[in-house]
């Protein structure tokens, strides 16, 4: 046992396939010392501490309501009071209403418009009435064969950083997954099937964490090089622009195949309302780099020229700096970033027990689900994020001094 402060804990049960190396000091799980549903300011900066150095937190044996989930959540960032994805508002005078099959009809005060929106968010979020900030997760949907899910196969569903990506709400700092009901049976394999080979056994109904810190470790000179000069900008409203297309069989990605909703399709939205946040954000406790990309959101990439007196390489990309707007291309380069650190010896999978909550810096590890459940398995949980007050900021002019030293 490890005492951090007034808490003590120990690590978190990396499975037999991690590299406990890269990923020392990835995940702990709190033993005693702090209570969730009742703390001090004292108590708590040490947990916020916990947290920011450890990236994910585990508590066990929890009976935790909403309401104390949120206040835990809101700790981290004490003037925030919105859902980090915001409510359904689309326009001035309307809003949009979940339809059964998960869409999204746009409801003025003259009634329905008849407009459809597909989001990919609202087939699996329900917000819990009393807690709005609250929402419940189900099953989700496994995105193989009837067949693969008989064998006992699985993928990831889609990485992601939980945040809206658009407009004013910046992304939260901090999200917490609590079990309500954790899905029981015996563990999966997770197939990456792109050609690799790799697959990782994990726990039904498992989260998938990723360390952003190792991520941007473990990369070639070249491609560090440069995640660390680039700007990502967002599409906008981009989890109904991206409701058509299908996910890379990594879930690290969409396949680019022409299929993202466009134009008039897309509720109404400016240039200026979309996000451009950089590819790799600070730690605000540690002062380390996490490389922080929605995969799937990302329509461009912004990439700034070597720093002044930095030796130019041969694989430097972009040394000049410039824009990358064909969608092809920045997925390929945001995969070539990204997919390095998903690789099987860098991913945490949660094995979730009824009761667990999770804390995880979301500005710090990707995260995606994982499983295939029998009518059966029920996998019920609690999530609460919080839109920030502020902004991630990227690399220091020290960092990049550094990098390019």
């Amino acid at each position: 046992m490890i005492a951090e402060g007034t808490i003590k804990t120990r690590p978190v049960p990396l499975p037999a396939t991690a590299d406990a190396k890269t990923l020392d000091g990835f995940g702990v799980e709190v033993v005693s010392g702090f209570d969730p549903r009742e703390f001090t300011a004292e108590e708590f900066k040490d947990l916020e501490r916990l947290l920011y150095t450890h990236n994910v937190v585990l508590f066990r044996d929890l009976e935790l309501t909403p309401e104390q989930q949120y206040k835990l959540t809101k700790a981290f960032d004490p003037t925030c009071e919105s859902y980090g994805h915001g409510n359904n508002q689309v326009s001035d005078g309307a809003r949009a209403e979940v339809g059964r099959d998960g869409g999204l009809r746009v409801v003025t005060e003259g009634g329905l418009t008849g407009k459809q929106i597909k989001s990919v968010l609202h087939p699996d979020l329900k917000t819990i009435p009393s807690v709005p900030q609250v929402q419940l997760i189900g099953n989700g949907t496994d995105p193989v064969s009837l067949e693969d899910e008989a064998a006992g196969a699985t993928r990831f569903y889609r990485w992601h950083i939980d945040a809206a990506l658009y407009g004013p709400l910046a992304p939260p700092k901090v999200t917490s997954l609590y079990a309500v009901e954790a899905p029981e049976g015996p563990p999966q394999t997770c197939r990456y099937d792109d050609g690799t080979g790799d697959e990782l056994p994990v726990p039904l109904g498992t989260t998938a964490f990723a360390s952003g810190t190792a991520m941007l470790a473990v990369l070639p000179p070249a491609v560090r090089r440069l995640a660390l000069r680039t700007r990502v900008r967002y599409a906008p409203h981009p989890y109904t622009w991206m409701a058509g297309a299908r996910a890379l069989s990594t879930g690290l990605g969409l396949e680019t195949e022409g299929l993202e909703i466009e134009g008039g399709d897309l509720p109404a939205w400016t240039a200026e309302e979309q996000q451009v946040l950089p590819a790799c954000w600070r730690n605000p406790a540690t002062g380390e780099l996490h490389l922080q990309i929605h995969p799937c959101a990302v329509a461009a990439l912004e990439v700034a020229p070597l720093p002044p007196g930095a030796a130019r390489r041969e694989d430097d990309v972009l040394p000049d700096g410039g824009e990358v707007t064909d969608l092809g291309e920045v997925r390929r380069l945001v995969y070539a970033m990204q997919r390095p650190g998903i690789a099987p010896a860098l991913v945490y999978p949660h094995g979730w027990r009824n009761g667990d909550l999770v804390l995880f810096h979301n500005r710090g590890v990707l995260h995606s689900v994982v499983g295939a459940f029998a009518p059966d398995q029920v996998r019920k949980f609690h999530q609460c994020n919080l839109a920030a007050s502020d902004w991630p900021q990227g690399p220091s002019a020290e960092d990049l001094a550094a990098a390019f030293a």
